[in-house]
């Protein structure tokens, strides 16, 4: 099992209580409650509790398992996007997890600007890129950069991906309104900052690959909401996309953030230890401190910040819980596979 050390853990942890005692004011929210009747958007907004599941979701009892919970909040991989599960009943998942406990908000997990070739989307004569260029189709970019296999980052302005993404028959978008959805919880939306995915979309006469995400999201909300007014559009990552382009705040109705404490590296099961545990020591713009202040931003904007870590140790977890929860965000700490309900619950589930 990989731990932190004691001495770390105890170094890290006052800085990090400082922190958020520094920007409690910026912090300043309503008090949360558990979901109640209203918009859509008041009850995401007054959510205490969420858990994210985007694996071996379709094994049996899982859905069921996760109805009988207490979390306001659920981010759900759709399933019946993935080669072999197409009939895989995403619409009645919904469904149940909605009736077990109603107001509950269940957002579905799209990868907006990668794909990913287990997806029924990805054809047989699709070739993957390589280190010397893209893949076939050519917004087949490059291959994931933290290390995920079967998943490649996306030129998410071409129109091709568009129209696997928003805009077809059988988009992913199109498929999760079929299906129900509250939302959307969009992965990948940190595309525009790799240098690959700059590249090329200066290449394609993209000057400002940030603002072309912007507009691919605000497309994305567009669309949806012609057939639900509706329909949420929670973004994962980007801290800094609303510096870039401040119509960002106006086209997501919250955020997510990995990371900001620990991390668990990439396609490690849920049992492995490589699951969590890996601390933050950056001291640049990647710091525990400097996205703790940057997210603090969507607060002020009135748009409610979901964390995720990922830990195996409880002493990590329960620093990350009380580091974040002081920050104004709701925190959720569970293991990098997102394979099985997390093991260190958030302590706000029950109250």
């Amino acid at each position: 099992m990989l731990w932190i050390s004691q001495s770390l853990r105890f170094a890290i942890l006052p800085i990090c209580l400082a922190l958020c005692v520094f920007l409690a004011r910026g912090a300043d929210t309503p008090a949360q409650s558990r979901p109640a009747a209203g918009s859509r958007f008041e009850r995401l907004k007054n959510a205490k509790t969420w858990m994210y599941l985007i694996d071996d979701v379709s094994r049996k009892g899982a859905i069921e398992e996760l109805a009988n919970t207490g979390y306001d909040l659920i981010v759900l991989e759709p399933t019946n996007t993935l080669k072999g599960d197409e009939d895989w009943d995403s619409k009645g998942a919904v469904q149940s997890l909605r009736a077990a406990r109603p107001g509950r908000i269940v957002l579905a997990y799209v990868s907006v600007a990668e794909a990913e070739s287990y997806r029924t989307y990805w054809q047989a004569d699709w070739k993957t890129p390589t280190k010397d260029g893209p893949g076939v189709p050519a917004f087949l970019l490059m291959a994931d950069p933290d290390g995920w296999s079967e998943d490649y980052p996306a030129a998410y302005w071409d129109p091709q991906w568009r129209d696997i993404a928003i805009s077809g028959k059988d988009s992913l978008l199109r498929k999760a309104l079929a299906d129900g959805y509250d939302g959307i919880y969009m992965d990948w939306v940190g595309a525009y900052e790799e240098p690959k995915v700059k590249a090329a979309a200066k290449k394609a006469g993209i000057d400002n690959p940030a603002q072309a995400m912007v507009d691919f999201i605000l497309e994305l909300r567009e669309t949806a909401r012609k057939e639900d007014p509706e329909f949420l559009v929670v973004a994962q990552n980007a801290p800094d996309l609303l510096d870039e382009d401040p119509r960002y705040a106006k086209a997501i109705d919250g955020v997510g953030a990995e990371d900001i404490c620990f991390r668990g590296k990439a396609n490690a099961k849920w049992d492995s230890p490589k699951g969590g545990d890996i601390a933050n020591r950056y001291k640049d713009e990647s710091s525990t401190a400097r996205w703790t202040e940057q997210y603090q931003k969507y607060l002020k904007a009135g748009l409610p910040v979901f964390t995720v870590d990922y830990c195996v140790n409880e002493d990590n977890a329960r620093m990350a819980y009380e580091v974040e929860a002081k920050a104004g965000f709701v925190p959720l700490v569970t293991r990098v596979s997102l394979a099985r309900l997390t093991t260190t619950p958030p302590p706000a589930l029950g109250k």
